[in-house]
This record gives C-alpha cells, sequence and structure tokens, in this order.
C-alpha cells in the first residue's frame, strides 16, 4: 500500500508538471499573439495619425486658399463691372467664373484689353484693385511654387487661369502706365 500511495503520489506530480508545461506554452503562445496585435495596432493608429495630420494640412491649405480666392475676388468684381464683363455661368468657384469671363471675353474681343486700359488710368480705385490683384496672385503663386515639390499644382496655377489673367492685367497696366 505505500508503494501504490508513492507511486499515486509520483503521477500526480508528473501529470502536475505535464500541465504547468502546457500551460507556460500556451500562455508563451498567447503573449506573443497578444505582442503581434498590439503592434499591428499600433502601426495602424500611426497611419491613421499621418493621415489625419495630412488631412488637417490639406483643409488647413484649402480654408487660405479659400480666403485668398476670396480676396482675389474682391480685386476682379469692380474691374469687371468696369470693362462690362460677366462671369462664366458654370458651376465652378466664383474667383475661376470670374477669370474664365474676363478672359473668355478678351479671346472673343481684343478691345477689352483697351477697355482695361482705360480703366485702369482713369479711375484710381480700378487701378488700386488692378495693383492689388496682381500684388495677390503673384504671392499665391510663389506660394504655390515654394511648398509644390513636385511642381504639377504651381505649373496648373501658372498656366491656368491665374497666370493668363496675370498676364492679360500686367499688359493693361503696363499700357496704361506707359500712357501717363
Amino acid at each position: 500500500m505505500g508503494n501504490t500511495l508513492i507511486l499515486i503520489l509520483v503521477a500526480i506530480c508528473v501529470l502536475c508538471s505535464i500541465c504547468s508545461i502546457f500551460l507556460f506554452f500556451s500562455t508563451n503562445r498567447d503573449i506573443k499573439n497578444i505582442t503581434k496585435t498590439l503592434t499591428y495596432q499600433y502601426n495602424l493608429m500611426v497611419k491613421i495619425q499621418t493621415v489625419l495630420k495630412n488631412k488637417f494640412s490639406v483643409n488647413e491649405t484649402t480654408d487660405k486658399a479659400e480666403i485668398i480666392y476670396q480676396d482675389l475676388l474682391q480685386d476682379l468684381i469692380p474691374i469687371m463691372a468696369a470693362i462690362d464683363v460677366m462671369p462664366r455661368t458654370t458651376s465652378e468657384h466664383p474667383l475661376w467664373r470670374a477669370l474664365g469671363g474676363i478672359m473668355d471675353e478678351y479671346a472673343k474681343n481684343p478691345f477689352v484689353l483697351e477697355k482695361l486700359r482705360r480703366a485702369i488710368k482713369l479711375d484710381s480705385n480700378i487701378s488700386h484693385n488692378v495693383g492689388h490683384y496682381l500684388n495677390r496672385a503673384n504671392l499665391f503663386l510663389q506660394h504655390m511654387s515654394a511648398t509644390d515639390t513636385d511642381g504639377i499644382l504651381s505649373t496648373t496655377f501658372t498656366d491656368g487661369l491665374l497666370g493668363q489673367s496675370l498676364t492679360f492685367f500686367a499688359q493693361a497696366q503696363a499700357l496704361a502706365n506707359t500712357d501717363k
């Protein structure tokens, strides 16, 4: 009976040791899985943070651009009234509709340049608006060139309506200033 009791106790100890080893390895496996999951979630949170920062930057840039657009548009409204030009009837931003209307009218009727030259020469408010528009638009293009790493966006603005209007207004201002 004593040997049987010792054998039962040894069997129980071996069984407990095997269970402990099994629990040790399963706990180790679970900890590795938790570590992988936490690493994945951390990397995902870093990506989300980066996306949100970029989105915030884009929204901030968009808000600043909208302020600049409105400022440029405020200069264009009296100029358009002075040379009798209507904005385009499209769903674009009002600035682009105004610039498009001016450039479309100039393409149809080059006399618009002469009208603008006269308005600049005779009306100090129009002269001021043209000068302010030229300064603000040039600063905007310089800012775009400095911040646009690949140059695609700044080239789009320079070659588009903004760049064409700058040329048009600068030409009219130069003609008005040579007549003085």
